[in-house]
């Protein structure tokens, strides 16, 4: 690391710094040699992750090569591709890594009441040829279309005002390659191999997770996630609250056991509202003194199985949020304190979500063309169906 600067408190800043990134890379280092066998392997990984972390233009087998002092990259592919180590266990140890060390941080903050929050979503890589497994055309986010690559499911620990970090990752396979004994025997997938949707993926992570006595006050996702009801039961039965975002069709069972979809609540919501001469979206309310005090208990009894608050609004009858697309409504943000007190990021989102009524009724004029409203269900207390 190199640094010009003229400041000796710059300088000492970055010398602090870089040493205590040098201890941290050696205590998980530490961490991790009971999941190799050999000494030499545990060696090669080591410099492999302090190439990953360096600050390399390029970070190919050539330049990680050069950067371990190797002459070929021939360790570092063999140390991927052939070495014998325990993959999950090392997995195991960087999770726990990563989250002792935001919470370490979040207490160093005093933000050690922040919030805990587990997101679920999916990475695209482009990848070229057919050979690597799980290789197929498919939409990818990093590209933002149709292109030929690999998906993987991670999950991130949030905390809140601290940091977040990826602690756990399964690489989504297609069925026709598992099914395929060819394509499975050239891309190196073991024989024994299931298919698991991405919901699937998402609860392994999860277990994993929760294996490893870490927590969390919610877990978010997607539409993909939403989708998934065994992921959902999964939560329910573990007690976790969870926002998962759904398809505007999806149906959702009320306590008094009637049956909507979310546009059907949406459009009953609004009109609640209307007719009790209410605003679509309360105002927020400027936090108090004593708030961080009633947050942390808000959590607390969040966190020994009561039920999920953040995002509900107090004023509506049933729990699904109205939300028209990031591009065109930002979504409510959460004041902390109020037991789901909810406003929004400035007027002009406001209005935009007040003209979503009469969307509601019709979709000719301006309407047409435009994005069917979608809704967030925050583990309502009638199980989604």
């Amino acid at each position: 690391m190199f640094v010009l600067t003229t400041e000796s408190k710059a300088a000492a800043a970055v010398r602090i710094g870089a040493r205590l990134a040098l201890g941290k890379r050696a205590e998980l280092s530490g961490l991790l040699r009971p999941c190799f066998a050999r000494t030499q392997v545990w060696l090669q990984a080591g410099k492999y992750v302090a190439a990953l972390m360096s600050e390399l233009p390029e970070r190919n087998g050539w330049a990680m090569a050069r950067h371990a002092g190797d002459a070929t990259p021939d360790k570092t592919q063999r140390l991927l591709n052939h070495a014998s180590w325990d993959t999950m266990a090392a997995m195991s140890a960087v999770r726990r890594f990563a989250a002792a060390g935001l919470d370490q941080a979040a207490r160093r903050n005093r933000w050690a009441g922040g919030m805990r929050i587990g997101a679920l979503d999916e990475t695209g890589q482009e990848k070229q040829g057919s050979a690597t497994a799980g290789v197929k055309r498919q939409y990818l986010g990093c590209a933002g279309r149709v292109a030929n690559g690999i998906n993987t499911v991670h999950l991130a620990y949030v905390r809140e005002r601290t940091g977040h970090a990826l602690i756990g990752a399964r690489q989504w396979i297609p069925r026709e390659q598992i099914t395929d004994p060819v394509v499975s025997l050239v891309t190196g997938l073991p024989l024994d191999l299931e298919f698991r949707t991405k919901g699937q993926l998402a609860i392994d992570i999860c277990a994993d997770a929760y294996a490893d006595r870490i927590t969390f006050d919610f877990i978010c996702g997607d539409e993909v996630y939403g989708a998934s009801t065994r992921l959902r039961e999964f939560l329910e039965t573990r007690g976790q609250a969870y926002v998962l975002r759904v398809a505007s069709n999806f149906m959702i069972t009320l306590a008094g056991g009637m049956k909507l979809t979310c546009a059907q609540a949406v459009k009953r919501l609004l009109s609640d509202r209307r007719r009790a001469g209410l605003p679509l979206l309360p105002r927020p309310r400027r936090p108090a003194a004593g708030d961080d005090k009633a947050d942390q208990g808000g959590r607390a009894a969040l966190a020994g199985g009561g039920e999920l608050r953040a995002g509900q609004c107090v004023h509506c009858p049933l729990r699904v949020l109205l939300l028209r697309g990031s591009r065109r409504v930002q979504p409510g943000r959460v004041l902390p304190g109020y037991e789901g007190r909810c406003g929004v990021r400035g007027g002009r989102a406001r209005r935009r979500v007040r003209r979503a009524g009469p969307y509601a009724k019709r979709s000719a004029g301006r309407h047409r063309g435009r994005r069917r409203p979608a809704a967030v269900v925050a583990s309502p207390r009638g199980r989604a169906r």
